[in-house]
């Protein structure tokens, strides 16, 4: 089996797992006990635990002595399977990306916080066999998808917490810069016009079936990107046309314009180019029910389906 290849017995067990995976809890790497607040009832997503629980590595997103967010990374993906954090007012321009990575997943006596990468001639193996680096996205034709994206943050420390690459997928540009995108404004506009407190977002990835797409083969790149939110508390008076997003809502968009579209369909009359990253929004029980069917185990995102 070549280096970065998932065994075949894992192939159907794949994401949100239950909240303590086992392993070693060490220091923000191991459990969520830290960063429950980021979960709605304070109650990550809820699956079935099987072997995959050893590559999964809960992490508390640290950073300047502050919880940021929280995110379930795949060690030998090297790629992290959802992100977990609370919209904020946005405001202010995108900051500089200074690109940060995870001590803990090297070493386990490291610092508790995301860190700046280091040179090149410093970076050393262990760190480079934990985890992505810069490196992996550099001529990859990929760009660096935030799960947690800093648009959804008002803080300016909030929004560069989200330039980790322990947050970040291989996404096409398409997708990035496109539909997905578009997403997250909508997302971010609901917030703003009809939520009257906390707004609960979880984003992740979902890998192909067979056939495994990957950077260098170093890091995964998922076929599928998805996300839901939970606003338990929104305004009564919601216009008619908005009802059907509230208290919760989901989408699954396309990082791949070749797959089928049994999923996702491919709106041939889309503009502007390019076209096959479509989006598609619907109920949060139809994004369990294509996350069960996918990864091949019951799904539940939010406690009790956001109350």
């Amino acid at each position: 089996m070549s280096r970065g290849e998932m065994p075949p017995s894992s192939k159907g067990a794949l994401l949100l797992l239950l909240a303590c995976l086992g392993g070693l809890a060490l220091g923000e790497v191991g459990d969520f006990s830290h960063c429950l607040d980021f979960f709605y009832k304070r109650m990550p997503p809820q699956g079935i635990n099987t072997e995959q629980g050893r590559y999964l590595a809960p992490i508390c997103q640290r950073y300047k002595n502050q919880y940021r967010f929280a995110s379930l990374y795949h060690r030998q993906h090297r790629t992290p399977w959802y992100s977990a954090y609370i919209i904020t007012p946005p405001a202010g321009k995108r900051p500089a990306s200074k690109w940060m990575y995870e001590p803990q997943l090297a070493f386990s006596k490291a610092p508790q916080e995301m860190s700046p990468f280091p040179s090149r001639k410093f970076i050393d193996q262990n760190l480079m066999e934990s985890q992505a680096m810069l490196l992996d996205y550099t001529n990859s034709s990929y760009t660096k998808g935030h799960l947690n994206p800093s648009l959804h943050h008002q803080e300016t420390l909030d929004r560069r917490a989200t330039f980790t690459l322990t947050n970040i997928v291989p996404q096409q540009k398409g997708s990035n810069s496109g539909p997905w995108a578009q997403l997250e404004v909508e997302v971010k506009t609901r917030f703003l016009t009809f939520c009257d407190g906390p707004m609960y977002v979880i984003t992740g990835a979902i890998p192909y079936l067979s056939g495994d797409r990957w950077i260098k083969n170093r890091v995964a790149v998922p076929e599928y990107m998805w996300s839901a939110y939970c606003c338990p508390s929104y305004n009564a008076s919601l216009p008619e046309s908005a009802r059907i997003h509230f208290p919760t809502y989901a989408a699954v968009g396309r990082n791949d314009p070749q797959s089928g579209e049994d999923i996702v369909p491919v709106d041939r009359d889309a503009r502007p180019s390019p076209r096959g990253y479509d989006v598609k929004q619907m109920p949060l029980e139809a994004l369990e029910a294509i996350l069960e069917q996918r990864l091949g185990m019951p799904v539940s995102l939010f406690h009790e389906q956001c109350g």
